[in-house]
This record gives structure tokens, sequence and C-alpha cells, in this order.
């Protein structure tokens, strides 16, 4: 999840009437090209939905297609976590707030959704209102009131042996002196107490403590209203009822995903939804060399995930003028890590994670995992472009090829000559795959032998490295792991991969398990301070202690290299979901 740079706010007014224009907020937008001939259109350039807003349209009609090569972990609004789910799943589940439409880091914009502004805060931030919009409707008609929202956040956090994917944020942050058990089991009309609806458009979010940055928080999909009567648990995804422009059609689970209009959405309610495209097809588990085919022929629109073209692909692309015409190659605010397993001996020494901080060749890596052009070496936890990054490198060795004789060395410290371990990495992700296997070789020099586990995308936290008892009963002391910023800032970022809070028996993205005092109270600190640059420092401190104790291994600040599709409408990388395409109004001019 994923968002960078400084933290842009405009009055909500003026976003609404910048979103509402045919520009697109971009004077230079490449115009769509009808294709009255039915030949290819001319690719726009490379970089060019980095810049601007290529084929910039309002022309509705044909079908959407996205493809990804596994499965997301849910369609469920309230019970996924991955940055493309987040940002797909805004056309059929509105949250309170979003993110502007726009290339780069314009697309950082907090903007109202489902509310009609942004939150009002009192108390020294601790309790924050919003207004619902006038004319909010569900697919079948039903108004959407400020309960639908409050059951939506109930839940998603507070049911995690039942829905376990999505973060736990409003569980930390909601003031819940009762130690509410989630609306499965509560059998009071009542619900949480800190969440108060003293009508059915207003919402009132009390907090065990000030959060400064709680707009952002809202805009997870957690927050998109849910019917109560309509959900049952882990079975909702097969009948999820629209609050967006979209509903579904059908929904063939592990296979396929239809959307289509949903008649009842308003586009007075909703500045921000064109609702172009007739049907979007969302395909699952198809081939990612195919992928990569269908993109090119036009017989897909984009590759859902936004992890890029794969390497074979890649290199035809970038030695053609034409094919490097149709790329964006730019950061997703993202980071490439190894996750050291501080639960699983002898992981729990560190001198032992030092060593392995020592021993890798990132050059490797980087090569792996396609070049330069797939992402730059790393050497601390928090990207370029997130706030409070500071340049450092606390394990610097020549030309980052690694150092096999401080490796040694640490090792030597930790007690050991050798060590036997696992490493795990998602089996769709062939990069992944790759890296994994270039820290297997890098690892070997120095006497740690690891073994490769490969576990799906779909199920890699829910059931694999993101259960802490299971990496610990199968000895996985290493695991491969990606992460982009919650929203745009270090708090975005950080949070969730090292607060010992949200570490969790299922879901975990706190993949080491890391549980520091100082790291938990400067985490703290920051998110309770109004002054930017206050939190910034806090963020480069957390870094550097991060960094001290070996828990986190950076390997590359991701880069992606999208393939544009030239019949695709309104096509802008946007830096709030990491340098994807932003899906909200994606259309086609292919009939």
């Amino acid at each position: 999840m994923e968002g960078k740079q400084t933290i842009m706010r405009r009055s909500a007014l003026a976003a609404v009437a910048a979103i509402g224009s045919v520009s697109l907020l971009l004077a230079g937008c490449s115009k769509a090209d009808d294709n009255k001939d039915g030949g290819k259109p001319k690719a726009a350039g490379a970089n060019a939905a980095t810049k601007g807003v290529v084929n910039a349209s309002d022309k509705k009609g044909g079908t959407v297609t996205y493809e990804m090569s596994d499965v997301p972990d849910s369609f469920d609004p309230g019970n996924t976590y991955y940055a493309y789910m987040y940002n797909l799943s805004r056309l059929w589940a509105r949250p309170l707030m979003t993110f502007q439409p726009g290339p780069g880091t314009q697309g950082n914009t907090l903007v109202p959704d489902l509310a009609a502004s942004k939150g009002v805060s009192s108390d020294g931030g601790k309790t924050w209102t919003y207004k619902l919009r006038a004319g909010l409707k569900f697919q079948d008609g039903t108004p959407i009131t400020s309960k639908d929202v409050k059951y939506a956040v109930e839940r998603s956090n507070f049911a995690r042996d039942v829905l376990s994917l999505g973060p736990n944020y409003f569980q930390q942050y909601l003031d819940d002196p009762d130690h509410y058990k989630g609306p499965y089991k509560d059998k009071s009309a009542k619900g949480l107490s800190s969440i108060a609806t003293p009508d059915d458009t207003t919402i009132v979010f009390h907090l065990n403590r000030a959060f400064q940055e709680f707009d952002y928080l809202v805009a997870a999909p957690q927050t998109a209203p849910v019917p109560q009567a309509k959900d049952d648990g882990v079975d909702y995804v097969k009948h999820i009822v629209s609050s967006g422009s979209y509903q579904f059609q059908s929904y063939e689970e592990g296979q396929k995903a239809v959307l289509v209009r949903n008649k009842n959405w308003d586009a007075k309610t909703d500045p921000l939804r064109k609702q172009l495209p007739d049907k979007i097809v969302i395909n699952l588990k198809v081939n990612a060399e195919t992928i990569d085919q269908d993109l090119q022929s036009g017989k897909a629109t984009a590759e859902l995930t936004g992890i890029g073209v794969g390497s074979s692909t890649q290199a035809s692309l970038l030695n053609s003028a034409d094919g490097k015409a149709s790329t964006d190659n730019t950061f997703g605010g993202r980071l490439v890590y190894a996750a050291l397993n501080t639960k699983v001996k002898p992981f729990d020494n560190v001198a032992c994670r030092k060593a392995v901080e020592y021993a890798i060749d990132k050059v490797s890596v980087q090569t792996a995992m396609g070049g330069p052009v797939r992402g730059e070496i790393a050497s601390t936890v928090v990207p370029p472009d997130i706030t409070g990054y500071e340049k450092a490198d606390q394990y610097a060795s020549a030309d980052s090829k690694g150092d096999v004789a401080k490796a040694k060395d640490q090792l030597k410290a930790c007690g050991h000559t050798t060590i036997n371990t696992n490493i795990s990495a998602r089996s769709d992700r062939q990069s992944e795959v790759d890296a994994a296997t270039a820290i297997i070789s890098s690892l070997k020099k120095v006497g740690i032998n690891a073994t490769l586990k490969q576990y799906p995308q779909g199920k890699y936290f829910t059931d694999y490295a993101g259960v802490p008892k299971f990496t610990e009963k199968q000895n996985i002391g290493i695991m491969m792991m990606q992460w982009g910023a919650d929203w745009p800032s270090g708090y975005g970022f950080l949070q969730q991969i090292l607060n010992s809070k949200a570490i969790s028996q299922s879901g975990n993205t706190n993949l080491s398990q890391f549980a520091n005092k100082d790291v938990d109270a400067k985490l703290a600190e920051a998110i309770a301070n109004p002054d930017v640059a206050a939190r910034n420092k806090l963020y480069a401190e957390i870094d550097k202690t991060t960094m001290d104790q070996a828990v986190i291994v950076p390997l590359t600040y991701f880069k992606v290299l999208l393939y544009r599709s030239p019949y695709a409408t309104n096509v802008a990388s946007s830096a709030a979901w990491s340098g994807q395409y932003d899906y909200l109004n994606i259309g086609t001019t292919k009939k």
C-alpha cells in the first residue's frame, strides 16, 4: 500500500473542479484516438503516463480487461491489503476519502469520496467527524447511511478471526474501552462505542490518541459501506453489494470476475468516477507471458498487479523505439527486501542477522529482478521517494556486492560457522523467485545454506509467510517481501512492517516479528505530532534503529516498467498506487 513524497493538500472545491474538467488536470494531456481505421493507435511516448494523462477521454463503451497471473487476496473491500486491490476496488466500493486521479505525485492528493468533505478534527486530533454526500445509494437502490460505514469498519478490524487480510489500524487506534468483540460475536445493536452515528449522514470516530493523518486512514476500502443484513463474513465476497459505479455481474472464484454498470450509481453524488466501459473483466491465473502478449495485441487493457512486464518482454520493448514509446518506467514507492525472522533460530541473534546483511550481493539481486530499470540498489528501509528518507548504508560493501569476510565475522560472533534455513518467495512472481535464488547463492559463500520455499501470492500472508506459527514450524528464517506505503508519509510506510502491534497470527505484515519499544514509541510520537519536519526526523531515526537491529535487508528501491495499451483511455501512472495506472476511469477505444 503505497504513498509517497510530501503530503499534498488542496481544498475540496478545487480538487472537485479539477477532477471534473475534461483536461483531467493537465493542459498537455494526449487526446484519445477514435481509431476509425481499425489500426493500432500510435504510442504517446516513453513515460508519457508519468507526466500526464494519456488519451484523455469521456467516451463510453467497450470492455476493459485486466489480467493477473494468480488470484488477489480478496475482492472484499474489507478483507484485502494489496495496493492493486485498493486501486481496483474503488470501482465497486467507495471509501470516505480517496486519491485524486492524476499522474505521478499529483495522484497523491487526497480528496473526499463517499464523504462530502475532509474530516473535521477536534480534541487535539483524537476525534474526527465526517458528513456523507447526499443521495448515496447501494446497487439495489437502498440509501447508504453512516451506519453502513460504521459496520464496514467493525467487520474489517474487529473480526480478525474471520477477516484477517487487511490492516488493523482502526483496531489499534479507535478508543475501545469495552473491548468490542466484533459484529459476528457482539449481539447488541449498539456495536463499537468509539464510532458514533448521530444521524444517517454523520459518522464520528473517537481515537485513543491523536492521529494527525486520519484522513489517509479512512481512504482505505475498509470504510466502504457494507449493509449488515447482506454480510455473511468470508462469503460476502460472493455477493458484494456495490456502492461504486460498477457492480459484479459474476464472480468465479480463482478464475474470473465480471463487472457491469451500477444503474443506481448517480454521477451527481460522485465527481470522481466517469463510468466509461460497458463491462470490466478481470481474468485470473493467466500465464505471465500470455499477459504480456495480450497487452501488446490489445486483448488485455492492463496487467492488474502493476508489477510490469516480464524480463523477455522488457528486453524486446526497450530495444524497439516503438515498444519503448509504449512503456512507463517509474519509482513505485516500494522497497524490495528480505525480512529476517527474529523468532526463528539462530536469527533471534542480531549478529546472525548481520551476517545476512553483509553476505548478500545486491547487484546479483538487482540483475535477477530485471536490472536498473526495475529498481535501484537499496540501503535503507524508507525509499527515496517517501518522506523521512535519509541516505545511509550501515552494511556497505564494495560495489554493493557483499562482504564475505565481515559476514563470516558476524557468524562467528553469533556462535556459528554454518546455518541451515529456508527462504520464502511468491511462486507467481518470477522476479521474486529469481531474487531469492540470487540470495541463496550469496549466502552459500559464507556458510548460510538456504532452501527456497515457494507459495502462491494469494495466500502468501494468510497461510504461509504471514503466519508466524507456520514460519517458525517450517524454519523459514528469511522471507522475500515488497512493501509500499499505505499513504504518503513515513508513518504510512513504516507502521505496518515495524510496529509490534501490527504483528498478527494471520495476514501478518511485520514478517520479522520485530518488537522494539523505541521504534513503537517513536511511531506513536510521530503520528501525534502536527509538525511534519519533526515527524520526518523521527522516521529517519526509526530507519536507523531498524538497520542497527538488522531485521530487514533492503534489496532494491522498486521501479516498475509498465506496458501502456494504446487502446486505453485516461491512463495515468499514479504515485498513490505505487506507480500503477489509476484504474478508476480507464476506458477503451477498442470496439
